[in-house]
């Protein structure tokens, strides 16, 4: 039995090994391109020092807020933030082994609102159970909503499509209103029946991270709690390890990457000194992939040397 029990626990470190972390990264002032960290434990990172696709789409040209997923039929689906203002969409690419990508392309989902300032941050979601991919950002509206202290132009709530083949895509809806200026916002699946989302308190008393609850991915939104992390903080992103789930953000006014953990979105141990992040990453997306992608990734960079 003993030799048994120790085979199977070989068999399951031994798949467990077969995955690494990616993180999509871009650089400040975001014209270059996507960028990418690895990991094999979430918590040291390191980069893959290349450039994987360079921004061609939007006004600006610039590649910020990168966020990726795989679908089930192995295709890796990215979109990003294309302009800070004027862009009516946000651009996507796709790729089979993140080297290659299509042809990069902006999705319209605000066209239908002349006025909109931006489209930032869009992040998106395999919804694996409905089959199709959630697209969120935040756009701002001017004189569409109750604002703060803050400019009518900076007045964000967060929006939402969702789509199956990246060619038909639902109408844009309304996806969170929590009653002050919202951004930076990302889905996490918890159970069968629960979701979060973690999202940023963008007004200016605040400029901090909170957590909604829902029973569905695309909600509604409610019990927005208290912030979890001090001022000047966004971009959050999630992974979940070893019974915990480890939010990644932004402390941009320390120019640093910040990490908590929580097995309930309610109580939050700060674990920044245990994570090493390199100097210059910015908001992106955290992704568990085979590890043959970063294998490929690697001989490409050396290859392109």
């Amino acid at each position: 039995m003993r030799y048994l029990s120790a085979i199977l626990i070989l068999l399951f470190l031994g798949s467990c090994s077969r995955s690494v972390y990616l993180f999509t990264s871009f650089r400040e002032p975001a014209h270059e391109g996507l960028r990418m960290l690895y990991s094999r434990d979430g918590l040291r990172w390191k980069r893959i020092d290349t450039i994987l696709l360079k921004p061609e789409t939007g006004k600006q040209r610039v590649m910020r807020d990168p966020s990726m997923v795989q679908g089930s039929d192995g295709i890796f689906h990215l979109v990003w933030t294309t302009s800070w203002r004027g862009d009516p969409g946000f651009g996507y690419a796709s790729s089979s082994d993140l080297i290659h990508w299509s042809p990069q392309r902006m999705i319209p989902v605000m066209q239908h609102e002349p006025s909109t300032v931006n489209v930032w941050a869009p992040e998106i979601k395999n919804d694996t159970e409905a089959g199709r991919f959630i697209i969120i950002w935040a756009s701002c509206i001017p004189g569409r909503f109750d604002r703060g202290i803050e400019d009518d132009s900076n007045n964000h709530r967060m929006y939402v499509t969702t789509t199956k083949d990246f060619v038909e895509f639902s109408p844009t809806k309304l996806f969170i209103d929590p009653g002050f200026s919202v951004i930076d916002a990302v889905i996490v699946k918890t159970t069968d029946t629960a979701y979060r989302l973690v999202l940023k308190d963008n007004t200016r008393p605040e400029r901090n991270l909170r957590i909604a609850e829902g029973i569905t991915p695309i909600g509604p939104w409610t019990n927005v709690s208290a912030p979890f992390t001090g001022k000047f903080t966004e971009g959050p992103t999630v992974l979940y390890r070893r019974g915990w789930w480890i939010i990644y953000f932004d402390a941009y006014q320390e120019r640093r990457y910040g990490a908590v953990r929580t097995r309930d979105f309610k109580s939050f141990e700060d674990i920044s000194s245990r994570t090493r992040i390199p100097e210059g990453h910015k908001h992106g997306t955290i992704i568990e992939v085979h590890r043959r992608y970063l294998k490929a990734l690697k001989h490409h960079v050396n290859s392109s040397k």
